[in-house]
């Protein structure tokens, strides 16, 4: 197995929660930590993101809404840059439209304790950033599904 299939297989499972998560990596498939932070590096475009999974029911959000958008197309960019920049959005992307059952491309995540108050930073998030005259709807989770990172066994196989 090569090293970088090491690296990639000791990630999939999320990093460890240590002061220093790169070095108890390289500790346990034996590189320093330099070299861990410079094979990530060198994976870029292999590994499209290392990002955080938070388990937001656990912590108590459970009014979790994704906001659809129907956002003219010349102005999907600039909303969603508003969008993304806010902190009550933890997540925005643009996905294609899907006519004519699905007319919306642009998708905003508001996490929230309460429905109410989710509603309420929604309403906030509209006026602030001039969105009444764009069409949404706000779908609210029923359940939460498996929150996990990403697999890159393909790319672990076709080393091998």
């Amino acid at each position: 197995m090569s090293s970088n299939q090491r690296l990639i297989e000791a990630i999939q499972g999320g990093l460890p929660l240590v002061s220093r998560p790169y070095a108890a990596i390289g500790e346990r498939i034996g590189m320093s930590e330099a070299e861990v932070i410079t094979r990530l590096s060198d994976l870029r475009g292999v590994i499209k993101r290392l990002g955080v999974v938070v388990c937001h029911r656990k912590l108590g959000y459970r009014a979790n809404a994704m906001v659809v958008w129907d956002v003219p197309d010349e102005e999907v960019a600039d909303v969603g840059q508003q969008l993304g920049q806010l902190e009550c959005v933890t997540l925005c992307y643009h996905r294609a439209r899907h006519l004519p059952d699905w007319p919306f491309n642009l998708f905003c995540m508001i996490h929230g304790k309460e429905r109410n108050r989710v509603l309420d930073k929604l309403d906030s998030l509209v006026e602030q950033c001039h969105l009444s005259h764009i069409h949404h709807e706000v779908l609210f989770s029923r359940h939460c599904f498996k929150q996990r990172g990403a697999i890159y066994s393909q790319f672990a196989a076709a080393e091998r």
